[in-house]
């Protein structure tokens, strides 16, 4: 018996002659694959690489629903429990991760656009305008859901009604984002609670006052004990930076400031859960609180590499001085949203600016 051409029996038919949904209809590919619709070619001037353009765009647009989707849970846990309930940190961790994966492919991926060469953008670029992706939706989601302040943009990317134009579905969303709870906020108000900051319990903060003000102390004598005048006034200046900088984190009215300014996020008490969970990473309650706190730098990290890649090949297409497709200054405007303002955990990455040697880290 031949089994190969043998059908007879359920099992051994092919798969396409079984009933049931078939691969392309649960992945809904008729849609997907017949959604490039080339500007070029309905001119009759068909220019090969603007596939490759839509395509990568539809791409980017899949994933930023996925980020979304990952972004949307980890802040419906961190919602429902007031803060973050440590049975979940795990999947927490598990989808924060995940995000990281999908923006590292995200930056990477601008590597596919760069093998057009500027004359064949300038091919088809024309068919754009005034299409631009200042105008997704999604990545203003993602920025939104994430905590991105919008006293932080640039002026132009501030504008953004006049830019989504006739797109009221986006503009509802976008509006709803903004009035949401976003990541960074559930994060601050769970670092608040970082158990040990009770001043009748650990009291966390006042030790490590104490400690700062002691080595602070050490410095201070070891300056004044120097013979050398240029060396003592240089050792001086040391220590009145290291003691201002201090000042800045020990002083709630000096950090506000610096919050009133932007140069800061989180309350000052949100800092002191993200310092004293820097100090004790090592301790098995603070392991994975302290992985947390590195996801959400890899996150934003990854969305500035993602911004800088795009902002070459930008330069590199049309140039530093062209206008960009949506009439924004296109190189310039983009190269404004690679500052510390657009970074959502900038607390994060400041915090090396606080720690303490060892021996100086209350036990």
């Amino acid at each position: 018996m031949d089994i190969n051409n043998d059908y007879s029996r359920k099992d051994e038919c092919p798969l396409g002659e079984q009933d049931g949904m078939l691969y392309g209809e649960y992945l809904q590919l008729d849609k997907i694959l017949n959604a490039q619709r080339m500007l070029s070619e309905a001119n009759n001037a068909s220019v090969h690489d603007e596939h490759l353009f839509i395509i990568t765009h539809q791409a980017y647009e899949l994933w930023f629903k996925q980020v979304i989707y990952e972004l949307d849970s980890v802040r419906m846990i961190f919602s429902k429990h007031q803060g973050l309930d440590e049975s979940e940190t795990l999947e927490v961790l598990k989808r924060l991760s995940r995000i990281v994966l999908i923006l590292k492919l995200l930056a990477d991926q601008v590597m596919i656009l760069e093998t057009m060469t500027p004359l064949d953008f300038m091919e088809f670029r024309e068919y754009l305008c005034p299409a631009s992706g200042f105008q997704s939706v999604q990545f203003r989601l993602i920025e939104n859901k994430l905590g991105m302040k919008q006293e932080n943009r640039v002026r132009f990317n501030q504008n953004y009604l006049c830019v989504f134009g006739r797109d009221e579905k986006g503009l509802e969303a976008i509006a709803k984002s903004e009035v949401e709870p976003s990541l960074a906020h559930l994060v601050e108000q769970w670092l608040e609670r970082t158990p040990g900051l009770e001043p009748e319990g650990f009291n966390f903060w006042g030790k490590y006052k104490y400690n700062v003000n002691k080595m602070l102390e050490t410095y201070y004598k070891s300056a004044m004990a120097t013979d050398c005048e240029s060396e003592r006034a240089f050792k001086m200046a040391d220590y009145e930076k290291r003691k201002a900088l201090f000042d800045s984190v020990l002083e709630p009215n000096i950090h506000a400031a610096f919050v009133q300014r932007g140069e800061r996020r989180f309350t000052h008490k949100a800092l002191q859960g993200a310092i004293m969970i820097t100090f004790y990473r090592d301790e098995p309650r603070f392991s994975q609180p302290h992985q947390l706190l590195t996801l959400l730098m890899d996150i934003d990290s990854l969305v500035t590499k993602w911004r800088y890649n795009h902002v070459l090949m930008v330069q590199r297409m049309i140039g530093s001085q062209h206008l960009g497709t949506g009439g924004s200054s296109g190189y310039q405007y983009l190269r404004s949203t690679l500052s510390d303002r657009y970074k959502v955990f900038l607390d994060l990455f400041n915090l090396s600016t606080f720690l303490l040697p060892r021996s100086y880290i209350p036990p």
